[in-house]
Parts: structure tokens; sequence; C-alpha cells
């Protein structure tokens, strides 16, 4: 169950893992998420799906290692299995006939924002890509993206490949050149920073701007409500009236003040992880 059948490292502390779960794949549609467990005594994680194979079985996962349990979930080896992984979970993304579309990647983001993107292309509808990190080195997933895109865009933070500066430069140059052409909407999926300012960008052209909040998860199932978030002043669950929203709508301001919460707990976790891994194999 949830056996790993493949795992790469794309970038520095971002990795893929391909897992073998057909019930999952069956029903996989993009935007959808799942919950992951790397051990019995690991905290539940929220992980989109960035790609499924119906035929195969198989669900394609992509993280970055920010604590102790995407730690843990980066070190089970092909063969292994997680704990526990549930899904499909969330709503999925509403596609539908849009005539053209933007995309906008930014960071880990390129992963759930791909199989959006290939689903409009394969609507039939024309795809813009916005691709931006940090640097060179963080940028993956390039050739995917490209490849269910009739425009390709990248950027980087400090100029190492691509275009030097940030995905909100050429996503207003889209609007102001494609005025003409009615983008009907325009993804945003990346750091809640970014997806803030991609909706402040969008807002003057008046864009359906759509955003991904499932960073902010915890338990996944609407239980907890960790994962509240203030939409048009109504108070509403990530992982069952999400995981996409209004980007115009979200109170940025509170969802990015209240993801900082757990910093300290989060850091304290990944602490005690550390040295009781290097006290078991210490030689």
């Amino acid at each position: 169950m949830a056996r790993i059948l493949a795992k790469s490292e794309l970038a520095p502390k971002i990795h893929e893992i391909v897992v073998e779960a057909p019930r999952i794949a069956r029903k996989a549609l993009p935007g959808h998420f799942v919950v992951v467990m790397p051990d019995e005594h690991g905290e539940r994680i929220p992980l989109t799906i960035a790609d499924f194979d119906r035929h195969q079985g198989t669900i394609t996962l992509v993280m970055m290692v920010v604590g102790a349990s995407t730690l843990k979930l980066s070190r089970l080896e092909v063969g292994q299995s997680f704990y526990a992984l549930i899904g499909p979970l969330g709503k999925p993304s509403e596609v539908e006939a849009a005539g053209t579309v933007v995309m906008v990647a930014g960071g880990v983001g390129a992963a759930p924002v791909y199989p959006i993107a290939r689903a409009f292309y394969e609507l039939g509808d024309r795809v813009i890509t916005i691709q931006g990190a940090r640097s060179r080195e963080l940028l993956f997933w390039t050739d995917r993206l490209a490849a269910v895109s009739h425009r390709h865009i990248i950027t980087t933070d400090d100029g190492s490949f691509g275009r030097k500066g940030l995905v909100t430069d050429p996503l207003r140059e889209v609007l102001e050149e494609d005025r003409d052409k009615a983008i009907g909407c325009v993804y945003a999926i990346g750091p809640a920073v970014m997806m803030k300012f991609c909706a402040r960008t969008t807002e003057p052209f008046g864009v359906k701007t759509v955003v991904s909040l499932n960073s902010i998860m915890v338990d996944g199932t609407g239980m907890c409500g960790g994962c509240r978030v203030d939409v048009g002043g109504q108070t509403l669950f990530t992982c069952v009236d999400g995981p996409e929203f209004d980007g115009h709508r979200v109170d940025w301001d509170l969802l990015i003040s209240r993801q900082n919460i757990y910093h300290e707990q989060e850091a304290c976790s990944l602490e005690k992880y550390l040295q009781q891994f290097q006290g078991e194999h210490a030689t």
C-alpha cells in the first residue's frame, strides 16, 4: 500500500516521489491533494497531486523539505511505503474553456500548476505559463511546463536563468499585451506572498484569478480548523472548501500572519528529530 516506485531530487531540498496508488490515480483530477504520513509518529502532510497515471496506477508528489516530517518523507527509499496515504481530497480545479489562460508557478508551485496547465492545453485553450524561482538551481519541470504551454516564460530573482525579476513583471506585461484577447483566467500557485501580489497585479485588469492555499492545511478533512481562511469576509476551510479560491477575495495579510504562528514549534520538532536520527546512526 502506497509503495514508493521512484524518487529523485529535482533541486536542493525538492523531491519528486512516484507512488503506487491505483485507487487514488483512478479518481485524481487537477487540483486534488492527498494527505501523507511518513510513519506512525509523523504529522499529516497535505501534498498536491502533481501528476497521475490511471493506466499505471501511480501518482506523483513533489515536496520541499522544510520540517521534520518532510525530511522523514525525503529519506524513505524506493520499495518502502508511506505509513498512510489518503485521497484524493479537496475540490478539483474548474477546467472550462476560457480561450486564453495564464499559469503562474512560483518555486514548488510548478508541480501543482502542471496538471492544471495540461488540462487547459488538452481542452484547446491557449496557455501562457510564467515560471519563477529564486535561482536557476531551484527551477524544475521546465520541460514539462513548456510542453503544455503555447508560451513559456521563466524568471529568476537573481537573473541566473531567464529574465531577472519577479513573476509579476511578465504577468503585468501579458495582461497589457492581451487586453483584446480576453484572458479568461489566471492561476497563481506558489508562496503566499507571491500569490498575493499576483492577485494585486491582475485586479486592475478585472481578470479572474485563482490561487491554491494547500500550504496552510494541517488535518486535511475539515476537523481541526487549522486551515481556515477569510475569503470575502467569510470563514472557509481550505481542505474542504478549496484548496482553490478567488485570489481577489482572500485576506492575504491574515493568511500570511497565521502561516508564521508555528515556526518556533516546527524548528523545535526538526531539531529534536535530527538529534534522534544522529543518535540512532552514530557509529
